[in-house]
């Protein structure tokens, strides 16, 4: 009953957020645009609801020659390819705006485990023993305010788990402030291929 009421509130809140954020879109995509070449959004197959595949949205953070379908973390030297503007976008986690077009279209949630990289075969097979691939993956979630790219594959499709064990309204909200409070503090972001062999365990 509750995820019914749970979608019926994403698509409420996702609205009302796309109004009140449009300026904010309107000065990053001028940004984006006065830099590099190249599309504003960038799109990338994920896993959504019962292992479906939907392109999730992002504003574009890196030049358009980056090698594609690959976690930053694993590019060689990623801070070549992230652009200026990106950078800042990232640390703050504005590119992940535009997932609000996801949440309006029914193939994401505000709340949610990640969605995972279409081939991130071992973290998707893991989330399996948890049940955290049935139901919508969400803009954050339970594992991104425990560590966020900082975690191991296990850890994180435990923490999915924990979050489909607890799922309820309370669950949620404590999840949504302890977001901003994580984004602000701009917690548990890691960049490059020099991390230790369980950071190599990480989503984009």
């Amino acid at each position: 009953m509750y995820l019914k009421i749970k979608h019926i509130f994403d698509f409420l809140f996702s609205l009302i957020g796309l109004i009140l954020l449009s300026p904010f879109f309107l000065t990053i995509i001028v940004a984006i645009k006065l830099e590099s070449k190249g599309p504003v959004l960038f799109k990338q197959k994920r896993i959504g609801r019962g292992k479906t595949h939907f392109y999730i949205y992002k504003f574009r953070t890196m030049k358009v020659d980056t090698p594609k379908d690959m976690p930053t973390h694993l590019l060689e030297n990623p801070e070549q390819y992230i652009t200026k503007t990106g950078r800042f976008l990232r640390k703050t986690s504005l590119d992940e705006l535009p997932q609000i077009l996801n949440i309006l279209s029914g193939s994401m949630s505000i709340i949610g485990p990640r969605p995972a990289l279409w081939n991130q075969y071992d973290l998707i097979e893991e989330r399996d023993k948890y049940m955290a691939n049935s139901v919508r993956p969400g803009l954050t979630g339970w594992a991104q305010i425990n560590g966020r790219d900082e975690l191991p594959i296990k850890q994180k499709a435990l923490l999915d788990g924990e979050y489909i064990q607890n799922l309820s309204p309370l669950m949620d909200i404590k999840c949504f402030f302890l977001t901003i409070v994580s984004v602000l503090r701009s917690e548990g972001v890691v960049e490059g291929a020099s991390q230790t062999e369980s950071s190599r365990d990480k989503e984009s």
